[in-house]
């Protein structure tokens, strides 16, 4: 947490936020949040002047794009952002503040301080790390059914595993790769190359309808996600399968099972996803 559809939401609200605003000065409470440039009066020198124009997302991380600057944020577990007055109590767990010159502030507040943020020149975020090595967006036109073919043809590895590799395809998170594979009818530790033409284009559909039923529910509250606005997502109230153990499937009334692929916790129906039929 958060995916996609999280972050897509979080992009969403926060361009109807910031857009236009000019930094005054930057404020870094806790230093290891910033990781580029490498030291924090550097990077709140870097953008004092400068104006937010769009915030876009790649994968699971933001790009708010200034003019000449791109800062590439990534949330993590609970990172959170917020639109306040400069004369609003600070959270304890506030670690950046960007102070506007209309006297309003976005702060960033990551309980688990496990988020993280890069400063670049435009046009050099995509060429360095940590976006020049994601995959496919699966929201993009681009992402046609001919396309996921040619991603996890001849893969061994376990088509879960590969749905949440990042360099695969972006933004495919526990949640949603547990829901699209449930969706399908595929089980989570089928082989990627084992897996029929006709298999490959429910999934690709399943991960396509999920991924944009979330994103129009604004996304999944299933611990403390909110948005720019601190509204929760309604999607949890759709999910299918994950976070279900020992629960019916809505499908075919057998309980859900949980077990643990490629490390992480996995969701899936034992009559619905059978691992013999592929």
């Amino acid at each position: 947490m958060p995916e996609l559809p999280e972050v897509e939401t979080v992009k969403r609200t926060l361009n109807d936020l910031v857009n236009g605003k000019q930094i005054e000065s930057v404020t870094v409470r806790l230093a290891r949040i910033i990781q580029r440039p490498d030291d924090i009066q550097a990077f709140a020198n870097l953008l004092a002047g400068h104006s937010i124009v769009k915030v876009e997302r790649r994968g699971k991380f933001l790009r708010i794009v200034l003019d000449g600057l791109v800062l590439v944020s990534h949330l993590r577990m609970e990172g959170r952002y917020g639109l306040f007055s400069n004369e609003d109590p600070l959270d304890k767990h506030t670690h950046v503040i960007f102070h506007f010159t209309d006297g309003t502030e976005l702060r960033y507040t990551d309980v688990r301080q496990f988020g993280t943020m890069h400063l670049f020149q435009i046009g050099e975020d995509l060429q360095l790390p940590p976006l020049n090595k994601l995959g496919q967006e699966p929201l993009e036109p681009s992402f046609t059914p001919e396309r996921f073919k040619q991603i996890v043809s001849g893969k061994s590895t376990k088509i879960k595993s590969l749905l949440l590799n990042q360099e695969y395809i972006v933004g495919i998170g526990n949640i949603y790769v547990d829901e699209s594979l449930h969706r399908a009818g595929i089980h989570p530790e089928v082989g990627a190359k084992d897996l029929s033409d006709d298999q490959l284009n429910q999934l690709h559909h399943a991960i396509v309808s999920t991924l944009a039923e979330a994103v129009n529910a604004g996304g999944s509250s299933v611990k403390s996600y909110v948005n720019g606005q601190g509204e929760s997502g309604t999607y949890q109230q759709q999910l299918l399968i994950y976070g279900r153990k020992d629960q019916p499937c809505n499908h075919c009334g057998t309980m859900i099972e949980k077990t643990v692929v490629g490390g992480r916790g996995t969701h899936y129906c034992p009559s619905c996803q059978r691992k013999a039929d592929n």
